[in-house]
């Protein structure tokens, strides 16, 4: 259930970028240092949180297992992406998403409540961009603004379902947890490699930009560490 409470701050994100995406248009500029700036929270969650859970168990065939299956699962969301095209395609390929990205918050709480706090914050910023992004694509296929809100809040609600998708791991052996957490971590070390950063890198780039990566990162560490 503390899942399920927490969700309610990414699921707000998506839709308030939808909002503000439908009366203004960020500068190319202030989008990409945001994003690389969400990669690099995104990234230390899953580097000081999720890791080291995996870690800990030390079982290889665990970490295979669930890396494999999280790698397989969004190469397969790619090629989805990339195969099928048009409105109802795009709102699947981001449902999918969306849905995958609850899990891994679910999964993170499993690991336990601080790593759940911090990835919370990480995918928050991530699901703002989507939520900004998929309604500038959203408004080449329909014209009104309460329409296109509309469906984004709708995708937004997955995130909760997919949290509640990973409540049943918390009772498995500790050997699978491992499997489960392994299988987020490779899920969100692709969100910030393949889209995160892949975005940023379409737009103007400059050394301040690329620095917000690293302040994000930093930021995140810190917090952890106040957090102890």
């Amino acid at each position: 259930m503390q899942a399920l409470i927490y969700t309610l701050a990414p699921v707000i994100a998506v839709i308030l970028g939808a909002v503000v995406a439908t009366r203004t248009t960020l500068k190319p500029g202030m989008v990409s240092a945001l994003q690389h700036l969400a990669a690099g929270v995104v990234f230390a969650a899953a580097a000081t949180e999720i890791l080291p859970q995996v870690k800990h168990e030390a079982s290889p065939a665990a970490t295979l297992i669930g890396g494999a299956a999280g790698v397989a699962t969004m190469l397969a969301l790619k090629g989805f992406e990339t195969r099928f095209k048009g409105p109802l395609a795009l709102l699947a390929a981001v449902g999918i998403d969306i849905l995958v990205d609850g899990l891994v918050l679910g999964l993170a709480f499993v690991a336990g409540e601080r790593a759940g706090f911090l990835l919370t914050i990480a995918l928050t910023l991530e699901v703002l961009f989507l939520g900004l992004s998929l309604t500038g694509e959203l408004a080449e296929a329909y014209r009104s603004r309460l329409r296109i809100i509309a469906i984004v809040a709708a995708l937004a609600l997955l995130l909760p379902i997919g949290a509640l998708a990973a409540i049943p791991v918390a009772t498995l052996s500790p050997v699978m947890i491992a499997g489960f957490l392994s299988f987020g971590l490779m899920a969100l070390l692709y969100l910030v490699t393949e889209e995160l950063l892949v975005e940023a890198h379409e737009k103007p780039d400059s050394p301040l930009i690329s620095a917000m990566f690293f302040i994000g990162f930093l930021a995140l560490l810190t917090l952890e560490e106040i957090m102890g």
